[in-house]
């Protein structure tokens, strides 16, 4: 897995800059969005997993800020913790995110849980290797989960400076409360984690046709550029790759299930199938098969995120890596990556 933590972030508007951080086949390195202002005041699309990566992205940030602004807004696209956890370093953002994205602030582990949870993994455990090895250096002691100060339903009105900034909800699609942020006047979509590149997607909340309707929400907008979730940046044609991509997995999955296959069963298929071979993390294409068998089967019961995972991992036994290293020494070579020490 390459790791590429960036010191400084790229202009991709007349004053907007993302982060990017370039990991493919990792979890939990998102892409940030800063939209900037000729004020004092900064908004920011999407907080980092760690303290560490969070100063690492306001360190770059403050290089191009005017020397008095401050980050004043936080846009979450939605609540996974790759895409909040840095909230709290912002205590005095306003912190927007949909109404909906409340509700999976409880169904995902917080950062003190996810901690106990990897000291707790055993080596000789395939899925504890499995954690350890993606998620094992990410340090989230003292992080709390910091939810919202402000929510919306269906489309909220904002501006940065003197630039217009749209958030659109899309969920339930990824998660249940998903928002996509547009910046009309240069064209850029923030999609987040409706739109993964470089990777097989992973979606928790589904069913996989918001997902679809999420993407094309976003092509109807005519972007001259869109930042994922996570991956490089993309243009229209890539987004609608990936579209076509989900669309596909969808109605082999409804056949699979229309075939009285179990879910297990039909998971297996779609690994063996490996369509999409030059896609990273494969073993999420059984989190995309329960998922969708949630609402094919009207299943009531929230889904258990951990659970969905063990058993992906436990389908695709190809990504349980031989060995790993130690925890404390992944978080302290991490930590260094980050604040740019070799």
């Amino acid at each position: 897995m390459r790791m590429q933590i960036p010191s400084e972030l790229t202009q991709i508007g007349s004053q907007t800059y993302a982060w990017l951080p370039d990991c493919p086949g990792t979890w939990g390195m998102a892409n940030c969005v800063l939209v900037a202002s000729d004020s004092d005041e900064a908004l920011l699309v999407d907080t980092p997993y760690t303290s560490a990566l969070t100063r690492a992205l306001t360190a770059a940030a403050h290089r191009v800020l005017p020397a008095s602004a401050t980050i004043s807004t936080v846009v979450n696209t939605h609540a996974n913790g790759d895409h909040s956890y840095g909230n709290g370093l912002f205590p005095d953002a306003e912190i927007i995110s949909t109404e909906a994205s409340l509700g999976h602030l409880c169904a995902e582990p917080g950062p003190e849980q996810l901690h106990a949870m990897l000291d707790q993994c055993r080596p000789d455990d395939p899925f504890g290797r499995y954690l350890l090895a993606h998620f094992g250096r990410y340090d989230y002691r003292g992080l709390k989960q910091t939810p919202p100060t402000r929510t919306f339903n269906h489309r909220l009105e904002l501006r940065t400076g003197s630039t217009d900034v749209q958030l659109i909800e899309v969920g339930p699609a990824h998660t249940i409360g998903d928002l996509i942020v547009h910046l009309p006047d240069s064209g850029i979509v923030c999609a987040g984690d409706v739109v993964f590149i470089g990777d097989v997607p992973v979606h928790w909340a589904g069913p996989l046709e918001g997902v679809v309707q999420a993407c094309r929400q976003i092509l109807d907008l005519n972007p001259r550029l869109v930042v994922p979730g996570h991956g490089p940046l993309v243009g229209a044609d890539e987004v609608r790759a990936h579209m076509n991509y989900v669309a596909e997995m969808r109605d082999r999955i409804h056949d699979l299930h229309g075939a009285g296959l179990p879910m297990e069963d039909a998971a297996s298929v779609l690994l063996r199938e490996r369509r999409g071979a030059d896609l990273g993390l494969s073993e999420r294409l059984a989190v995309l098969t329960a998922t969708e068998y949630r609402h094919l089967d009207q299943a009531s019961e929230p889904l258990n995120l951990v659970a969905t995972l063990s058993t992906a991992v436990r389908l695709a036994p190809d990504c349980i890596p031989a060995q790993v290293p130690d925890r404390a020494a992944l978080m302290a070579e991490f930590d260094a990556s980050a604040a740019g020490r070799k």
